[in-house]
């Protein structure tokens, strides 16, 4: 009986995790999977550059965290955005594009910080999001070893 509980607990909890993607985000897509892949690369490359520096500490990992979380909040307010105006996506995703823009730059100046050599079609990339996402300054791009 305990067995057929848990199934239930986890349908339920699939189902509330559905309904709250699809409610916050209007659904899954590729973007914000990338968006995804390059928050929590962000994180794990600035835990490791703050590793190899010497300057790993878990307050600084916490508020990495917490911005983490911030940049879901500002996606889901432009699918909101998008359901007053009516516009698709289009708010949702120039706020995702902006902050993939973020992240990548974050994750290459992570990997400068341990020594490793960033391709340049990277840092071509790197501005053409920045293009899509309306990025034309660099307020909390790149906090580094505190992301």
């Amino acid at each position: 009986m305990g067995d057929r509980k848990l199934e239930n607990v986890g349908k339920w909890a699939l189902a509330v995790g559905s309904w709250l993607v699809s409610y916050l985000f209007g659904g899954w897509s590729g973007v914000l999977g990338v968006l995804l892949v390059f928050v929590v690369m962000d994180y794990l490359t600035g835990v490791a550059a703050g590793w190899m520096s010497g300057e790993l500490r878990s307050k600084i990992g916490m508020f990495g965290i917490a911005r983490k979380v911030f940049i879901f909040a500002m996606v889901a307010v432009g699918h909101l955005v998008d359901g007053i105006l009516g516009d698709g996506h289009l708010f949702r995703d120039t706020v995702a594009f902006f902050y993939i823009a973020n992240e990548l730059l974050s994750i290459t100046e992570n990997g400068g910080k341990m020594g490793a050599p960033i391709p340049s079609v990277i840092k071509q990339a790197i501005e053409v999001l920045k293009g899509k996402g309306g990025n034309d300054n660099d307020k909390g791009a790149g906090t580094g070893a505190s992301t």
